[in-house]
Parts: C-alpha cells; sequence; structure tokens
C-alpha cells in the first residue's frame, strides 16, 4: 500500500504541476480554460469558478489534465438529433444547454438538436413541439455534458487559436516549464531535510552508524586520503579507488583504508567492506554543507546535474535506440516502491528526476508533445502568418489521439538513468538500494 500511495504522489504532482502551467499563461493570454482537473474518471467534485472554468476532482488519482477551448484541445459535439434542454434568458438568448438526464430542469425547454453553431454564429436549431426553431446562445452560455459536468462554450474569440502567437508559445511552454521548476523546488527541500548538500569535492566523510568504517574506528570528519595504494581527493576518486579494489573481492577481506584525522594526523587502518547485491560498502558519505547559499545552489546543481544526465541518455536513445530505454507506468511504479522504502529523501529525489524528466520529454518536437506545437508556434511567428488549417486540424487530430499515452507514462526517457541517479545517490546516503552487481557504492 505504502508503495502505491507514493507512486500516485508522484505522479500526479509532476503531471498536475505541469497541467497547471498550461492552465495559468493559458489564462493570461485570453484562452477560455473550460476545466481543470484533478485526476481522471468520474467526477467526484466541481466548482464553477467567476473565470469560467470548471475545477474538478475525479476518482482516480492519475494526474490531472487542462481542457483548452479551440484548436482540437477541446470541443463541443452534439449528436443530431440528440434530446436537449434550454434554459433561456430574459432576452431570449439560450443561457444554458443541458445534454445530461442527470440533471433535471423542468422549467427549461425540451428540444431535439438538429444543427448548432456555438463557436460563429452562436446559434442552435431543432424540433421544439413538433416545430422546427432556431435560437441565438448567450457568448457565456454553459452546456452540461452527458456525464454532468457543465462547462462554458467556446465561441472562437476565447479559443487557443484567437490568442497571440506569443501567448500561445509561452502556454506551451509553460508545462515543460513547471516541471522544471518544481523539480528545483523539490531538490532544494531535498537539500533542507538532509540537512545539507554533499560536497563530493573533498575526501572528508562522514560514517554511517553501524557501517563497516564506523567498526573499524573512522569518524565523521576524517579525511580518506587512499585505499591500499589508490590515492583519494575526492569522491569520485574514492568510489573509483573502491572499485578497482574490490573487483577480485571475496567476502571477508579487508582493505587498508588511510585517513588523516582532524587534528592532522594519518593511520592506516584495516577496513572489512560490507558486501550487499554483488558490491562492497565502506558506510561512508560526503560531508554536508550545510549553510543556507549551500542548500539553495545546491538544489539547483542537483537539478542541473539531473538535467544533463537526462539530456545525455536521451541523446543515448536517439543514436541507439533501445526498448530497453524506456520505461512506462510499471518501471515509474517498481522505482517508487524502492523509494517508498527508503524513506522521504529517496522520495524527493526520485520525484525531482522524474520532473524534470517530463519537462525534458515534453520539449521534444514531435506532435504529440509541447515540444512540436512550439516549433509550430515557432514557424507561425516566422511566417508571420497562421498554418493551413488543414495542416493545422491535422497535427491536432494526431496530438489528441496519442498525447495521453505519453501522459499515462510512456513519456519518461530512460529511467534507466532515474535507476542510475538514484541508485548513486543511495550508495553516498548507504541506503539498501539492489543495485546490480556492476554498480559501485561506497
Amino acid at each position: 500500500m505504502k508503495a502505491i500511495i507514493t507512486f500516485l504522489l508522484i505522479f500526479c504532482v509532476i503531471v498536475v504541476f505541469h497541467e497547471f502551467g498550461h492552465f495559468f499563461f493559458a489564462k493570461r493570454s485570453g484562452i477560455l480554460v473550460r476545466e481543470f482537473a484533478i485526476g481522471m474518471g468520474p467526477k467526484i467534485f466541481a466548482h464553477t469558478g467567476k473565470d469560467g472554468t470548471v475545477y474538478t476532482i475525479r476518482i482516480l488519482p492519475l494526474g490531472g489534465y487542462v481542457r483548452m477551448a479551440g484548436w482540437g484541445e477541446d470541443t463541443t459535439e452534439i449528436k443530431t438529433g440528440s434530446p436537449a434542454s434550454l434554459t433561456l434568458g430574459k432576452d431570449g438568448k439560450v443561457r444554458r444547454i443541458n445534454l445530461s438526464d442527470r440533471q433535471v430542469d423542468q422549467t427549461a425547454l425540451p428540444m431535439n438538436v438538429t444543427a448548432y453553431d456555438l463557436e460563429d454564429k452562436l446559434t442552435i436549431t431543432g424540433l421544439v413541439l413538433g416545430e422546427t426553431k432556431t435560437y441565438e446562445v448567450d457568448h457565456d452560455a454553459t452546456i452540461v455534458e452527458e456525464d454532468g459536468t457543465e462547462l462554458r462554450i467556446a465561441p472562437k474569440d476565447v479559443q487557443y487559436q484567437n490568442a497571440s502567437i506569443w501567448g500561445r508559445l509561452i502556454t506551451n511552454f509553460a508545462g515543460p516549464m513547471n516541471n522544471f521548476i518544481l523539480g528545483v523546488l523539490v531538490f532544494i527541500i531535498l537539500a533542507f531535510v538532509q540537512g545539507g548538500v554533499q560536497d563530493t569535492s573533498t575526501n572528508l566523510i562522514q560514517v554511517t552508524n553501524g557501517g563497516a568504517a564506523q567498526v573499524s574506528g573512522l569518524k565523521t570528519g576524517d579525511a580518506i586520503v587512499a585505499i591500499n595504494k589508490d590515492k583519494v581527493t575526492d569522491w569520485d576518486s574514492l568510489k573509483e579507488a573502491l572499485r578497482e579494489n574490490t573487483q577480485k573481492f571475496s567476502k571477508g577481506d579487508s582493505l587498508s583504508v588511510t585517513v588523516k584525522r582532524s587534528n592532522g594526523q594519518e593511520e592506516t587502518i584495516s577496513v572489512k567492506p560490507q558486501e550487499s547485491q554483488g558490491s562492497y560498502f565502506l558506510g561512508v558519505s560526503p560531508v554536508l554543507k550545510t549553510g543556507l547559499k549551500d542548500k539553495i545552489f545546491g538544489g539547483f546543481q542537483m537539478a542541473w546535474e539531473g538535467a544533463t544526465a537526462i539530456l545525455a541518455t536521451l541523446k543515448g536513445l536517439i543514436t541507439n535506440f533501445s526498448l530497453n530505454k524506456l520505461g512506462g507506468p510499471v518501471a515509474m511504479f517498481q522505482m517508487s516502491a524502492q523509494a517508498s522504502e527508503s524513506g522521504l529523501i529517496s522520495i524527493l529525489d526520485l520525484m525531482g528526476m522524474l520532473s524534470i524528466n517530463l519537462g525534458i520529454f515534453n520539449l521534444i518536437p514531435i506532435p504529440a508533445l509541447d515540444g512540436g506545437k512550439i516549433v509550430m508556434n515557432i514557424i507561425e511567428a516566422i511566417r508571420r502568418k497562421p498554418l493551413n488549417q488543414e495542416i493545422e486540424s491535422y497535427i491536432s487530430a494526431l496530438s489528441k489521439n496519442i498525447r495521453y499515452m505519453f501522459r499515462a507514462g510512456l513519456h519518461t526517457v530512460s529511467l534507466q538513468e532515474e535507476v542510475t541517479h538514484v541508485e548513486n545517490y543511495f550508495e553516498m546516503q548507504e541506503l539498501k538500494y539492489p543495485a546490480p552487481s556492476s554498480s559501485t557504492s561506497t
């Protein structure tokens, strides 16, 4: 159960934060956001804001979505002959079109719809008591869908394509941007939760309670200067020295670890590393930089390192494609399960990496993703005129059909990279993450 909750928490937070970026800048660009939903499936709560947006919570905690008016993002469809009930205002214009049998208004006018235009002419036509009638529809009228969700109609002046080119561009970019912001915030929180940022530029260490180093007499604040005959100057050289000297290691063997105490004296100590899943642990981690600036800038640094690692993996995926480098919901669940067992620190680390991953992947310039729309926006800005409507419609339809496949988790480019990143972090913390036998650890 803990693993499921962790998975849903991570997945919902990064997706909802992504969608909120689209929502916020769409509103600022004059685009009608008809619905902002948290979760999927049947709604369990709905509230209509003064801005015309319906805010819903849905029963399945699997991310969320934004319904923007226009450009295939959201359309209103009424089947010919569909029964509807119309609520008229004092001016005779339709204020509400009810297509649901869940909300019955005895005062509404029944109609079998034969034609409608809720974008340009704002009219609805149908049979009323056997007579064909046409009614004007108010610009801010609402329509009740079959599931009972009541939304604003979407005249063309509030649709996506009517916004300025820069408004559309920032609306499309805002989702990935929010994921980058979330990733940085999560890593900053991580730095505060763990009490600082690990300083991998030195050979100073802190020991893990009950670890091999503590048992052998090493202390927090010691500096490891050599493992056997290999010199150690920083964390990377420490890991490399440990890897080199444990390649042909047997359980029970010892290492000669030379340390420099806080008083400046050097000692050589015999240490028996702890073995786990084919890897050997000294039971040490880098010392922490605990200053306020260190924690804040450390969060940015961790986010940057994660982003560069993901970009490198993405490059490798493009140049040497393999399905083994892709991950989906199952892989995300497995990693969430591992993180949940290791505690809050590992959960935050995973959330930060996945958020940055989602942001980067959504910027790939293919129609199903935000990057594809951004490319179209840039082309339109260069041409200084809209793209052909048929091209837009085709790309929109293609995007609509496959975008949710990516939002459902298949978007996660190389979960292997997240695995590697979290493994490395776990190595530093001496957490019991089941790393492959080829992994180095300390």
